[in-house]
């Protein structure tokens, strides 16, 4: 296989791209801006909409296999060229019950595995019972296009539910219950197209307002319970027959009670560790599998790993050449700058990943990769007087 299609030209697209050139095929991206972090690195660009069919049909003329950068595409448009014979990985069958966070959370369920209470809603009426049937707080949530906080709120009480109900337009909503987790955990798997599956380090994910600040590799749990993760990442890949990488978010509650919190099917920002932290990155890895070809290893490299998002705290054109040059001294470190034009509150600029070669004899490893965390985020954020 020589080419393969991307709908989406963001950073995970980009990261893709330098991991095709190490396997040697060539990557084609359908983004709408010229601008976007991939598009220097693709060998060819489809100017357009993610969700312009059409223009994934010329993608498909020149590529042998399409897959996906992220979730925010037009099934019902991609279902007429999937009948065409044009090859989605993972199949669109696979992103179908996935897509609609409450179908999402259907069908987890439907499967065995363990989700917190939740229920659709539909109009005000309904938010009378919430509080018997899920109980405050609660939390509210997009059924589609979330992402990095947006599309999720926390409410404490019935008013605030109807004025951000409100806010949002009167939307159908996804409402759960507010889980008071340990940690919140994910897992990267990778599922081949012979069902084969490789699976990463569990990992630990630090969110601040619902946005990842970090990842520390491995978490800082049993075996057991990583064992639970692993089969838990078994099963829900091996139940939609999925090919190519999956991000699994979980929460840790109390009692290691493990409940699986969102699925993303694709790359996925908890797996960025892995470009430096693991013998086969995650964006090598999904190429490999959408190639049909053997997955790489997953072992991670030294004792623990750190990822730490640069996210944006001002609106700005600066690219931060200062800022990233300290953080480069940093020992073991590596900056991965996504190159794009403007800054803002937010926004991911880019990652800094750390290795740790040996343990410290006198703290956890996941204490010290901590301590360095602490150190990315003095750098990067603005000194607070």
């Amino acid at each position: 296989m020589k080419r393969i299609g991307v709908i989406g030209g963001g950073q995970l697209a980009w990261m893709m791209a330098s991991a095709a050139k190490k396997l040697g095929v060539s990557l084609v991206v359908q983004t709408p801006h010229l601008t976007d972090p991939a598009v220097p690195l693709a060998s060819d660009v489809i100017q357009a909409a993610i969700a312009d069919g059409s223009a994934t049909a010329q993608l498909a003329k020149i590529c042998d296999v399409i897959t996906f950068e992220n979730e925010f595409v037009d099934l019902d448009a991609l279902g007429k060229l999937e009948q065409q014979g044009i090859c989605f990985r993972p199949k669109l069958s696979v992103l179908a019950p996935l897509l609609d966070k409450y179908d999402q959370r259907c069908y987890l369920r439907d499967i065995g595995l363990p989700v917190p209470k939740f229920i659709a809603v539909e109009n005000r009426e309904s938010f009378a019972q919430l509080g018997a049937e899920i109980g405050w707080p609660l939390v509210m949530k997009a059924r589609r296009h979330g992402y990095d906080g947006q599309g999720t709120v926390i409410l404490r009480d019935l008013p605030a539910l109807e004025a951000a109900w409100e806010k949002w337009g009167c939307p159908s909503v996804l409402i759960e219950e507010f889980v008071p987790f340990e940690q919140e955990l994910a897992v990267i798997a990778a599922r081949s197209l012979s069902g084969e599956i490789a699976i990463y380090p569990i990992v630990q994910t630090q969110q601040e307002n619902q946005v990842c600040h970090r990842v520390i590799v491995p978490a800082d749990i049993s075996p057991a319970l990583a064992t639970e993760c692993q089969q838990i990442a078994q099963t829900l890949l091996n139940s939609l027959e999925a090919v190519g990488i999956f991000g699994i978010e979980l929460f840790l509650a109390p009692g290691d009670r493990l409940l699986v919190n969102e699925i993303a099917p694709r790359t996925h920002n908890s797996g960025h560790f892995s470009q430096d932290g693991a013998k086969t990155c995650q964006f090598e890895q999904h190429l490999r599998a959408v190639s049909d070809l053997p997955l790489g290893s997953t072992e991670l490299i030294g004792q623990g790993a750190l990822m730490v998002n640069l996210l944006g705290y001002e609106s700005s054109h600066d690219d931060y050449q200062a800022k990233r040059q300290q953080l480069a001294q940093i020992p073991s470190a590596r900056v991965h700058w996504y190159g794009k034009s403007e800054s803002r509150p937010g926004r991911k600029l880019g990652h800094v990943n750390v290795v740790l070669d040996q343990k410290t004899d006198h703290e956890p490893v996941s204490a010290t990769l901590s301590k360095i965390a602490q150190t990315i985020e003095s750098i990067w954020y603005p000194h607070q007087d």
